[in-house]
């Protein structure tokens, strides 16, 4: 029996693991889950109410992180990780990074106020979105400088951490903003390649009907 990736398609942590069983080639069912509902299912899977879950072989796991260290053990081809000991944890850094410090202002600021807000019936904090454009150059400097000219940020090939890094960027570009290229060109080059790498591409079509969809709803009412 096939996986199933329980989620909202649009929430980064989903779109990281959706890479990850798409490039691991591994066939697997997306069952859409609102984690502002917390319904019981959702708690069932996910004790802290968040996605994504997978179910596997009738076994639950939650958290894209750990999902994604499973996925890599049980399909180790292609590695997205890294057998270096070293290597292996600053990929994992990356992650970490990604999911901890751009998520508060690319995901939960930008692409929620400008896109989720509207949704639901309430105003864009532009204030809010402002600040957190103000606070994400550091971090771009940071990754920029990591990457130091590099295709990918670790072994020069794709990982884990590239993932992650591009699916908060790809959020924050839903909310209207993206990686200057002309500042920071080696960056924005990276969420450039893993958007259009076949894993990403069927993803973010998805996405983009979705997008449409709350756009077209927001504008009519």
């Amino acid at each position: 029996m096939k996986p199933t990736l329980y989620g909202a398609p649009l929430s980064p942590f989903v779109r990281k693991a959706r890479i990850v069983l798409a490039e691991k080639g591994i066939d697997y069912d997306l069952v859409p889950l609102d984690p502002f509902r917390k319904s019981e299912e959702l708690l069932r899977l996910s004790p802290l109410g968040r996605v994504p879950a997978l179910v596997d072989d009738g076994k639950t796991l939650a958290d894209s992180g750990v999902i994604a260290q499973y996925l890599e053990k049980k399909w180790p081809t292609p590695p997205l990780y890294a057998d270096d000991p070293y290597l292996h944890a600053r990929v994992v850094w990356f992650e970490k990074y990604a999911d901890y410090e751009l998520v508060p202002l690319c995901t939960f600021s930008v692409f929620r106020q400008r896109l989720l807000m509207p949704m639901m019936g309430q105003g864009c904090d532009e204030q809010l979105v402002q600040s957190a454009l103000q606070k994400l150059p550091a971090h771009f400097d940071y990754l920029e400088q990591q990457l130091d000219g590099a295709d990918h940020l670790i072994d020069n090939r794709l990982t884990v951490a590239d993932i992650a890094v591009a699916s908060q960027c790809i959020n924050m570009g839903h909310g209207g903003e993206c990686v200057d290229a002309q500042r920071w060109p080696t960056l924005a080059a990276l969420v450039e390649r893993v958007k259009a790498r076949p894993s990403a591409a069927d993803c973010l079509a998805q996405e983009a009907a979705i997008i449409d969809k709350i756009r077209a709803r927001t504008a009519g009412g």
